[in-house]
């Protein structure tokens, strides 16, 4: 019993650190006619060169994983640009010291939160049809990130979010689908 509560807690722990994502497409799209990709030619992501050149290799590897290649003329621009944000821990303390006598009572009450703020990382992931020259494919992903991460943690981060984010691509005919 103790073993069952015990797995029951890490997966508690685990399922928290799941990235979040959010897509948007073109309705009018064809994503039947995409086939090859190549980086927007005025990529930044906003990254570290270092966790930029991780990314890159992350989304290639997605991509090629969904079966497109890279071309010097592609049928999409892939541009990913990245923001860090810090959010206050969800855990808290609550304390709260109350009276009352008669028909009247008075309380007063408040959280405490344990431990401090928490880096996160916004990943939007754009696809965009180079010949109509507009965007067709949107994710966007939060997900913790620890600044202090050694570079195989990143790597890894960045192939868990670009696998994750890109697992909806394309939308028709996804009943697990969930729009922005």
């Amino acid at each position: 019993m103790k073993i069952i509560k015990i797995l029951f807690i890490c997966v508690l722990f685990a399922g928290c650190n799941a990235p979040k994502i959010a897509y948007d497409y073109d309705e009018t799209a064809s994503f039947s006619n995409y086939s090859t990709y190549a980086l927007f030619p005025d990529f930044r992501s906003g990254l570290s060169q270092l966790d930029e050149a991780r990314l890159i290799r992350a989304l290639d590897n997605a991509m090629q994983q969904k079966g497109f290649s890279t071309a010097d003329d592609p049928d999409l621009f892939v541009n990913v640009y990245t923001e860090t944000f810090q959010q206050q821990s969800g855990n808290s303390i609550g304390l709260g010291v109350g009276g009352g006598g008669g028909n009247m009572g008075v309380g007063v009450s408040g959280g405490i939160p344990i431990g401090g703020p928490e880096n996160y990382l916004k990943m939007t992931i754009d696809f965009i049809d180079k010949e109509k020259d507009s965007l067709v494919w949107q994710a966007v992903v939060d997900v913790k990130f620890n600044p202090n991460a050694s570079p195989e943690q990143r790597q890894a981060l960045f192939d868990k979010v670009l696998q994750k984010a890109l697992r909806n691509y394309p939308q028709k005919n996804n009943p697990g689908f969930s729009r922005i």
